[in-house]
């Protein structure tokens, strides 16, 4: 009876494997491993810098969920298109080097040192893929880095005496 139930799962997991995603390939597979690894290392980088909390965690397992929505509907697009996995590959290699940035990222701030290369790497990916703020997501729902910049807006403005600007004599 036990026997059966797990045939049947595995079973059940498969065929929606199939149908979600065309099926379980290496790609899908470094991809599943990158996002686990980026969890795992986001979450020793904020226990490590004491930033943990449960609400952060909790979304960012909702955003890891939401990177199989996107390969599940890109996939969609690629069956009525001729089932080439055009498009689900695309997505696939983007979230593969989003991922692979993000353990970069977060093995650096747990304080493992990371050879030059990668370190010059990243800050070009950095430096070529900065978000924009979208006018369409509330304040906390901004990308991190747009935060970041805000928050030293409100630094350098807020070290300025408005009395005194427009009135510099000397």
């Amino acid at each position: 009876m036990g026997e059966q139930l797990i045939k049947g799962a595995v079973a059940a997991f498969g065929a929606v494997v199939g149908y979600l995603f065309g099926g379980w390939n290496m790609l899908i597979n470094l991809l599943v491993i990158l996002v686990v690894l980026d969890w795992l290392t986001g979450w020793a980088a904020a226990w490590v810098r004491g930033e943990l909390r449960s609400r952060i965690g909790f979304e960012g397992i909702v955003r890891k969920v939401a990177i199989f929505v996107v390969m599940a509907i890109a996939h969609l697009v690629d069956n009525v298109l001729g089932d080439l996995h055009l498009f689900r590959d695309a997505v696939v290699f983007f979230y593969l080097a989003n991922e692979l940035l993000s353990v970069i990222e977060n093995l650096g701030k747990i304080g493992v040192p990371m050879p030059p290369v990668i370190r010059d790497a990243v800050r070009i990916f950095e430096s070529k893929s900065r978000p924009a703020e979208n006018p369409q997501l509330i304040p906390e729902a901004q990308p991190e880095l747009v935060k970041e910049e805000k928050a030293a807006e409100v630094e350098t403005t807020a070290g300025e005496d408005p009395t005194t600007e427009g009135n510099k004599t000397a």
